[in-house]
């Protein structure tokens, strides 16, 4: 008989593919972690920060930054943050060619943001929104190597990132790491 971990199975009742994140409330179970957040943003709109916009027009533009952030900005970001910040931690060699890659791609994102940045304080528009925190965990981890540079380079990105990680909810996500 093989043992069995129960919390991996009560996991796997949420998230089947046995991963964190897992979020239930109620009867409803989600496991993706931006679905998560935009449930919580529209369940619980009235209570915080308001990180969904209900103006239609507004709404799509946040989407399309939203969707920008996990089609462009976090592949690339991710691969950094596994050969700069991960691998070294686990004694594992950075791949140099691979991070040579990486940043050019993030920094062809990183373009179009300032770009964007130059007419809004956000990317979703004039409020912080879910397509600025989605951003939060891979920049954090970014900050601390050689890829700020990418950051630090582009004026309305620079006080973009400044002020997005500067936001007290994030310090004390932050000081709970610690």
């Amino acid at each position: 008989m093989f043992p069995v971990n129960l919390t991996f199975l009560c996991l796997l009742l949420v998230q089947p593919f046995g991963q964190i994140p897992a979020f239930e409330d109620g009867d409803l179970k989600l496991f993706e972690s931006r679905a998560i957040t935009q449930y919580i943003a529209h369940e619980y709109f009235d209570k915080g920060t308001q990180l969904v916009i209900r103006d239609s027009k507004k709404m799509a533009i946040l989407s399309v930054w939203t969707e920008v952030e996990g089609q462009k900005f976090d592949p690339a970001a991710s691969k950094l943050t596994w050969e700069l910040g991960i691998k070294p931690l686990l004694g594992m060699p950075t791949d140099s060619a691979v991070v040579e890659e990486y940043e050019a791609k993030l920094a062809a994102v990183l373009d179009v943001y300032e770009a964007r940045l130059a007419q809004s304080k956000y990317l979703g528009g004039d409020s912080f929104t879910l397509a600025d925190l989605h951003h939060l965990p891979t920049i954090h981890y970014l900050i601390g190597t050689q890829s700020k540079k990418l950051f630090e380079s582009r004026p309305h990105v620079s006080a973009w990132v400044a002020n997005i990680t500067a936001r007290p909810a994030w310090n004390k996500v932050i000081a709970m790491r610690s």
